[in-house]
């Protein structure tokens, strides 16, 4: 099973290119841009409005870390576009990832599948997916999530992220 298809659109890529400027983050989100507007356990709901937007974006943000490597960071952000049409579920894995065995995801043990990573930058490569009803209901019914990378082909590294707050913090994105 694979997560849902990634945006592909010239149009929704300058949307999402728009409000990947503003939150991408290149360390954790005590040094990211904009502002902390609500906490929900481990999320941080963070708002900012970039140059000639007519309205704040916002968009969830968790850093998390492999329980036996803390040098292996994921940030992951979920936002709605500026449209307000989709909403979407990105990860920021570190530089040095596997990119043909791309990300995995699992919630409370169920494997929900993998997404290709989309393009690396100097901060780190990028996974994203549009999240279909199905997606966003196991994030918010879940308890916890398991982000799967690999540095080589026999090596896979979970990465835990805790679900507690995410309701909460996705009802308040605008």
């Amino acid at each position: 099973m694979r997560l849902p298809v990634m945006l592909r659109s010239a149009a929704t890529w300058k949307i999402v290119s728009l409000v990947f400027g503003v939150f991408l983050l290149a360390s954790p989100p005590a040094q990211a841009q904009g502002v902390v507007k609500g906490k929900h356990g481990d999320w941080q709901v963070r708002c900012e409005t970039p140059p000639g937007a007519a309205k704040e974006q916002c968009a969830l943000l968790q850093s998390i870390a492999a329980e036996d490597r803390s040098n292996i960071n994921l940030i992951v952000i979920v936002l709605k576009t500026a449209d307000g049409k989709n909403r979407l579920l990105r990860v920021i894995a570190p530089l040095g990832v596997l990119i043909p065995s791309g990300l995995g995801l699992k919630i409370d043990d169920t494997d929900i599948g993998h997404a290709g990573f989309v393009r690396c930058l100097p901060t780190g490569c990028v996974a994203e997916v549009v999240m279909e009803d199905k997606l966003l209901d196991q994030l918010k019914t879940g308890k916890s999530a398991v982000f799967i990378i690999f540095q080589t082909p026999e090596e896979g590294i979970g990465i835990p992220l805790n679900l507690t707050g995410f309701t909460d913090a996705f009802a308040e994105l605008p």
